[in-house]
């Protein structure tokens, strides 16, 4: 565990996507020969294995990945091997895209934070169900979709429904991403005028697919700058037209990083994501599944969400700062 810690801090001295590349690369070679057991040392349990009631699936802790570290689903047998309870993949699109110009992801070590300006770059969802199909892990896997970048709001619910028939199958939960930041307009889909007819949408096309394959969850991401009133709208829609969670929460926007305009996670969230986790669970209260994201930097964070509500929590940019330690830590605080 040292060793893979020492090697994390010198993936901060490249570039933030090389790094990123790099890093899960080198990943998914000690996994494959063999040495991740070596490395890892002891492996802790975590927490006891649990069925969660609102997608029954079974997960053997808590704590996963949140959808943006592996976005084509390359890496899921290695990252299953760090001990984590589930992953979430994508955002992934119809058709590939390469996304916003570089460069476009930024480290502040002094704020452990992120700013990022992807923009959904991806191979496509055909691309990533190819790779879901040869995984070997049994983890529970969670496809966060969206719509490419050139598809108006008015027609995205096609890219939705494209993706949600594609990867359904293949799935334990699905994330509709309408709260990303680097997608322009994309987070008017959560303005009455489109969330509405969307969900409907969603909904119907659920139903659908579960007539010929096991009921896959849908979640609905959220951004953390919704004003309050209007975060409980969404909410109330959410309820009413029977999703089945929410995921709490994506970037912020709303901030004044050096590198300019983008999402913002990390250390930088945390306080934000907490008070919308929170404000979200006195709404929804136990009607449906809540997993939490954004800010968890260390098992404080971590056990932070779950006492404001949260069902899962997922970690991101606190992964890349301190890499497999910050789930190891986890995993210990959070054993019986």
């Amino acid at each position: 565990m040292h060793l893979i810690t020492f090697i994390t801090k010198i993936f901060h001295f490249l570039p933030e996507e090389i790094a990123h590349r790099f890093a899960l690369s080198g990943l998914r070679i000690v996994y494959e020969s063999g040495l991740l057991k070596i490395l890892l040392g002891k492996k802790v349990k975590g927490t006891e294995t649990l069925d969660n009631s609102f997608d029954k699936k079974v997960y053997k802790n808590k704590l996963g990945i949140a959808a943006g570290l592996d976005k084509d689903g390359e890496y899921i047998d290695c990252l299953s091997a760090l001990g984590i309870g589930f992953i979430e993949v994508g955002t992934v699109t119809p058709l590939q895209q390469s996304g916003n110009p570089k460069p476009r992801l930024f480290r502040n070590k002094t704020d452990k934070s992120l700013l990022n300006r992807l923009g959904f770059n991806n191979k496509g969802v055909e691309a990533l169900v190819e790779n879901l199909k040869k995984r070997k892990s049994t983890i529970p896997i969670g496809v966060s979709i969206g719509k490419n970048f050139d598809t108006p709001n008015e027609e995205a619910f096609k890219d939705y429904l494209f993706c949600m028939e594609k990867v359904y199958e293949y799935s334990s939960y699905i994330a509709i991403n309408i709260s990303s930041p680097n997608t322009k307009g994309l987070r008017e889909l959560s303005n009455d005028k489109f969330l509405r007819d969307l969900l409907v949408i969603i909904k119907d096309k659920q139903n659908k697919l579960s007539e010929s394959f096991e009921y896959v969850p849908i979640y609905i991401k959220i951004s953390p700058d919704e004003e309050l009133e209007d975060l409980e709208k969404i909410c109330k829609s959410i309820t009413y037209y029977e999703i089945d969670g929410i995921i709490v929460s994506n970037t912020t926007v709303i901030h004044n990083d050096k590198n300019g305009y983008g999402g913002l996670s990390g250390s930088p969230l945390k306080n934000k994501a907490d008070e919308k986790l929170s404000f979200i669970k006195k709404i929804v209260g136990d009607k449906i599944s809540i997993i939490a994201s954004g800010g968890v930097m260390s098992a404080s964070d971590y056990l932070e969400k779950i006492d404001c509500g949260a069902d899962l929590v997922q970690i991101y940019t606190g992964f890349i700062f301190e890499g497999p330690k910050l789930i190891n830590d986890i995993l210990v605080a959070d054993s019986p």
